[in-house]
């Protein structure tokens, strides 16, 4: 079927939650998509931030194609040993003991403010239960995750909201102490913010932020659903900072494409959680856990990392220059392949022009390009990016 006839099909039976752009995507390999007319895109969305190992990585298709044929999905009153699995490989890696499995990062977010709430009223009483956020944050589309979400666009039509959020300015240490009340029992933020703008908090900010949660002795929650997994050059964003939190959020990338999310936290606060006070009945269940392991190995095993920092030390530079070239060009920031390239116009045009020259972008605040690629992508697949969004550039 042509492109044309899947769009018809959607505008009749889909739900348009989203602007959609007219690309029917029906096949992927490491950077690239093609459409049901065979037209080929160079792919630096990566699904938002999702398919960190490029489209149909072999592990990872593999892994799935496997466990498919041996069994997709059992209940969570059973022991899954590909859940076990994943969860030993996220704790080995991170500062976490425990995890728990859900379908989304909202859900894991959700997940999150529920065990903050519950841990702080056990240990506080039940006045303590507000968490501090940042403004121009995006943790879900949920009704808890829309409230701690510091986005006007994002809660408009909802009211009334879940109470008890508070919203900040993101890198301000001096604001976030002021909003302490007694009644807050957590702080909740993305390390890197991600939908916000590819914003990359100064050095020192999030290092206040938990001398602030242990002061006041407050749980620190850090949203790694965008910018973990590899996405900076460590496996999560916050090792950059050298600091841990109490509890973190993973989804997108956690399974190579696959809808899985995760909720780490320290045995202190998981112990909170007991039978019957959470649950999610297809999380972590073993197709999708089997795409974890396999992903989480492959980051680790085939040098993801370290490519990760080298394309983004490229991108980056490369982007500088096109800035002292180009007025349009604001401001470059990002760290690894989380780059933001902020724009003195709006860049709704450019992404669709990029579009027609099969190029996939991401705009996000209206004026920041999001640069958020595969992780396995190489010079080459880069220079063909830039060749583009320059010739794009020069038309303006």
């Amino acid at each position: 079927m042509k492109s044309s006839a899947w769009i018809e099909k959607s505008d009749k039976y889909i739900m348009r939650t989203y602007g959609r752009f007219p690309l029917v995507p029906v096949r992927g390999e490491g950077c690239y998509l093609w459409d049901a007319d065979g037209k080929k895109y160079l792919d630096f969305l990566a699904g938002v931030a999702v398919n960190n190992l490029g489209h149909c990585h072999p592990a990872v298709t593999a892994a799935l194609a496997k466990q498919a044929g041996e069994l997709i999905h059992c209940s969570n009153y059973y022991q899954i040993p590909q859940q076990i699995e994943l969860a030993e490989l996220l704790c080995g890696l991170s500062f976490a003991d425990k995890a728990f499995f859900c379908n989304s990062g909202a859900e894991a977010n959700e997940a999150a403010i529920k065990l903050a709430r519950k841990y702080s009223r056990e240990k506080y009483g039940t006045d303590r239960f507000e968490i501090i956020t940042a403004l121009a944050s995006f943790h879900g589309r949920t009704m808890a995750t829309v409230s701690a979400t510091g986005q006007e666009k994002v809660q408009k039509f909802f009211d009334p909201l879940l109470h008890g959020f508070r919203h900040v300015p993101f890198n301000d240490a001096a604001s976030l102490a002021a909003a302490v009340s007694p009644c807050t029992c957590a702080v909740m933020l993305e390390p890197i913010q991600g939908e916000g703008g590819v914003v990359v908090p100064d050095a020192g900010y999030l290092q206040a932020v938990r001398e602030i949660c242990n002061e006041h002795n407050l749980i620190l929650i850090f949203d790694e659903v965008q910018v973990g997994m590899g996405r900076t050059g460590k496996m999560f964003a916050h090792e950059h900072f050298g600091i841990t939190p109490d509890i973190m959020t993973l989804a997108k990338a956690l399974a190579g494409g696959a809808p899985i999310g995760a909720m780490l936290a320290t045995d202190e606060l998981a112990g909170a959680f007991t039978p019957g006070t959470h649950g999610s009945t297809f999380g972590g269940n073993p197709l999708v856990c089997a795409a974890g392991i396999a992903t989480v190995r492959a980051i680790m095993e085939e040098g993801i990392l370290n490519r990760t920092c080298e394309m983004g030390e490229y991108l980056v530079g490369e982007f500088e220059a096109l800035q002292q070239k180009f007025p349009a060009i604001k401001e470059v920031r990002g760290i690894g392949l989380m780059i933001g390239v902020e724009l003195n116009i709006a860049g709704a045009d450019i992404v669709k022009k990029a579009l027609e020259r099969g190029l996939l972008l991401n705009c996000a605040q209206e004026k920041v390009l999001r640069f958020v690629p595969p992780l396995i992508v190489g010079k080459k697949e880069a220079d063909e990016m830039l060749k583009i969004f320059t010739g794009i550039l020069e038309e303006l």
